[in-house]
């Protein structure tokens, strides 16, 4: 049973890669925010849907009648989970936390193992609830394990948790590999000169508006293609110039075609409290898709891939053009590529997942 805050059909992620993977061995739920409908005022309207998607994984929503407390709605939701426990015979759950919220809703059950993966510091994203940080202790008590999606994000939670694990972003490096194939050049990406600066990702207040408006004015000769859903920001706020291409959002099965057009690919992460603890997923799908990278210094960037100089880094605008303009001429470097792709064969969502299942399994024969 995961409990997540994020849509399964928004962006395919961590938890999409983690829980396919649990889907080919058992049981996947996958409980999704409420949906709210604005004309229905009646509370017997209540209801759960169940959608299957990849590797026969199930996603729940409740569906709600507007006008609803926090509590009240919480309360619903908990009313509809115990029903559906009792209707699909769930009795030796495995609770999945993405999102300490949900402990509103399913804290009146009692899973045989509590595992709270910690992908983001949601308490410091824009329009994070006040009480997510006071859930999030509860939290902690009630998990048996916990997982972070990034090394300086363990730093944080170690301190919190006795039994924390530090399991940073990995690679789907088949998928991502594709884009060093021949693939049919996506028609919206076509007519789009080079060079190419590429961003995938969603476009919110992780994004650093200035520096890419900084970047597109210094550099007209430069084409900056942007891929992905405008979230929580006005797209209003963007830069607007003629080599700044918004593409939108685009299914996790095309990212390959469009990576493949690009020369050059960036992590255009401002530096503020929301980007503090990230460990960027698109680091390793850039370099397995073979194309240079530009990042600005998060750090779980920094630490490894800037270490090990397969990533450059770069803090302002100057430096971050001086670093593109090397990057162009980086697929060249055979040394780079041959060193990118030996690291890159030490990571994989595989090997993530099963580090995980040993450290669950030792959890549960602990507890007899």
């Amino acid at each position: 049973m995961c409990f997540a805050h994020l849509h399964w059909d928004f962006v395919w992620q961590r938890p999409q890669h983690l829980l396919s993977r649990f889907a080919q061995h058992g049981r996947v739920f996958y409980v999704e925010e409420p949906f709210i409908h604005h004309d229905q005022t009646d509370a017997s309207f209540a209801h759960v849907e169940v959608k299957e998607r990849q590797n026969g994984v199930k996603v729940v929503v409740a569906h709600l009648p507007a006008g609803l407390s926090e509590e009240a709605a919480d309360a619903v939701q908990a009313r509809l989970l115990t029903a559906f426990f009792a209707a699909n015979t769930i009795t030796q759950a495995v609770f999945w936390y993405y999102t300490p919220m949900a402990l509103s809703k399913s804290r009146h059950l009692t899973p045989v193992l509590t595992v709270y993966d910690c992908m983001d510091e949601l308490a410091a994203f824009k329009f994070a609830p006040p009480k997510l940080r006071e859930l999030e202790q509860e939290l902690f008590r009630k998990a048996d394990l916990v997982f972070t999606g990034g090394q300086s994000l363990y730093e944080a939670k170690s301190l919190q948790h006795h039994d924390a694990h530090a399991f940073p972003s990995s690679i789907d490096k088949d998928h991502f590999g594709q884009a060093r194939t021949p693939l049919p050049e996506p028609a919206d990406q076509a007519p789009i000169a080079h060079p190419r600066v590429g961003f995938f990702g969603v476009v919110d207040e992780r994004l650093d508006i200035a520096l890419l408006g900084q970047l597109a004015d210094a550099h007209p000769e430069w084409q900056f293609v942007i891929i992905g859903p405008v979230v929580k920001i006005d797209p209003a706020e963007l830069p607007r110039t003629p080599n700044i291409h918004y593409l939108g959002g685009k299914d996790y099965t095309e990212l390959p075609a469009y990576l493949r057009g690009w020369d050059v690919a960036t992590l255009l992460f401002a530096d503020n409290e929301s980007t503090k603890f990230i460990s960027p997923t698109k680091t390793p799908e850039y370099l397995a898709a073979g194309k240079p990278v530009v990042s600005t210094p998060i750090r779980d960037v920094v630490r490894p891939y800037g270490e090990l100089n397969l990533v450059q880094i770069a803090a302002n605008a100057d430096d971050f053009g001086q670093a593109i303009a090397t990057a162009l001429h980086q697929t060249k470097d055979a040394d780079w590529q041959t060193r990118t792709d030996a690291y890159l064969g030490t990571i994989s969502w595989d090997l993530t997942w099963q580090q995980m299942v040993t450290l669950m399994q030792h959890r549960l024969q602990g507890k007899g």
